[in-house]
């Protein structure tokens, strides 16, 4: 096995961190809505408007944060909104009321928009192909982590303090995340401590594109390919969005848990999630190895793979115990982050390094369209029809989400890749 060095991997380590604190940031107020709804006189109803003001303005500026990125960089575009999201965090503790909640939680949603296309950016500069879906999968587990964290933290946080605390010391964390990413990260070429031979590794491996000198987005809406990726995202991305901002509600209403149980219990299907991160990252690789297909179809059988899975949380009405509910949502967790990390992956398979944020930043803004719209039909419907219908919808979603992949996407031709001796 050649070796390498391991400065790539110390680079996904800060992209991960940052995924991890992003991620905390924005499933502390799902871990603390109960005690919100109680403390604020906050209805159902209201909590959906707060997640949805949330994925609308995350959903506006992907677009938005992808361009910025291609254009200031990685390393100036994810030090701007990492301060931003860690300031609006802070602001959020001094919220009064589900409006000032809502403010706050909605400029953080424009500046935690640029996580996803600055991680996949990042990626893209740091690793070859053959390891691209391993480090996608390394820096998506981070979204998990942070909702792993979140529900302990907020009950520690409420029970030596308040609620107010707990995005406090998150907004904290995030600013400093943010100062540091600044003085560490670079492109490989800027990298003076890279070894020449990891350097090698990196180009080597990396598929010889055309160049783009500009990202032309009207050119990037007419593709095929684009589309491919953006309508399984838009069908995939409800179901994320109602995991990471619903469950504790989920489990309170229908199961009557208080803030201890959702504590012990409510982390774990994102624990599962993780699984499915760092498992899904592997898999497009041991799809290639039994199946003999290109990396394309690999990733669209995680997808598929996924999609399938995601049944079994779509019967979660069916079952009386709560225990049983938590382990479809760890089925859940796992299913949907496999086949998520999949979907964004694509993305930096199928386009030029120089508008991959800016592609991943419209496929996004069709998945929070879809995450938005979803947030406002649970709240309106929760209190009503209650959420195990609403669970059975996600997984058609994303079934028909896989059809979709496997109808528009095709296989681009085999890239032709930059060998050491032409370098």
């Amino acid at each position: 096995m050649r070796k390498t060095g391991h400065k790539r991997w110390f680079m996904l380590s800060l992209v991960t961190l940052g995924t991890i604190l992003c991620y905390l940031t924005r499933n502390t107020i799902s871990a603390a809505a109960p005690t919100l709804q109680s403390d604020l006189h906050i209805t159902t109803q209201q909590y959906s408007y707060i997640i949805a003001t949330f994925s609308a303005c995350y959903t506006i500026a992907q677009p938005i944060a992808g361009y910025l990125l291609d254009t200031l960089g990685t390393k100036v575009g994810y030090t701007i909104f990492g301060l931003m999201w860690g300031v609006f965090c802070i602001g959020a503790s001094f919220a009064t009321g589900w409006k000032g909640l809502a403010m706050f939680r909605g400029l953080g949603g424009f500046a935690e928009s640029a996580m996803i296309p600055a991680g996949l950016k990042s990626v893209t500069e740091w690793f070859p192909d053959t390891e691209r879906s391993v480090a996608v999968g390394y820096f998506n587990v981070g979204s998990s982590i942070g909702a792993v964290i979140a529900p302990p933290l907020v009950a520690w946080a409420i029970y030596i303090r308040d609620w107010r605390l707990a995005f406090i010391m998150v907004g904290v964390f995030s600013v400093l995340w943010a100062a540091g990413w600044y003085f560490t990260y670079n492109r490989p070429s800027k990298t003076k401590s890279l070894s020449r031979e990891e350097y090698l590794y990196i180009t080597d491996g990396q598929p010889e594109k055309p160049k783009v000198e500009k990202v032309r987005i009207g050119r990037l809406l007419k593709q095929r390919k684009f589309w491919g990726i953006a309508l399984p995202r838009f069908l995939a991305e409800p179901a994320w969005g109602t995991f990471n901002a619903w469950i504790p509600l989920f489990m309170v209403h229908t199961y009557g848990f208080n803030l201890k149980d959702i504590a012990m219990f409510a982390w774990i299907p994102m624990l599962f999630a993780d699984f499915g991160c760092i498992i899904g990252g592997y898999l497009p690789g041991m799809f290639q190895k039994m199946f003999g297909v290109n990396i394309v179809v690999s990733r669209k059988l995680v997808v598929t793979m996924g999609a399938a899975l995601m049944i079994l949380p779509g019967m979660v009405g069916l079952f009386g115990s709560p225990m049983v509910a938590i382990a479809l949502l760890c089925v859940g967790g796992f299913a949907h982050q496999s086949l998520s990390g999949a979907l964004i992956t694509l993305s930096s398979d199928m386009f030029d390094s120089n508008e991959v944020a800016t592609a991943n930043g419209f496929t996004g803004m069709a998945a929070w369209t879809a995450s938005t719209m979803f947030a406002l039909v649970v709240g309106a419907l929760a209190d009503t029809v209650g959420f195990s219908p609403l669970f059975a919808v996600l997984s058609v979603f994303d079934v028909i989400g896989a059809i979709v992949l496997w109808v528009l996407l095709k296989s681009p031709e085999e890239p032709k890749l930059v060998t050491q001796e032409e370098n």
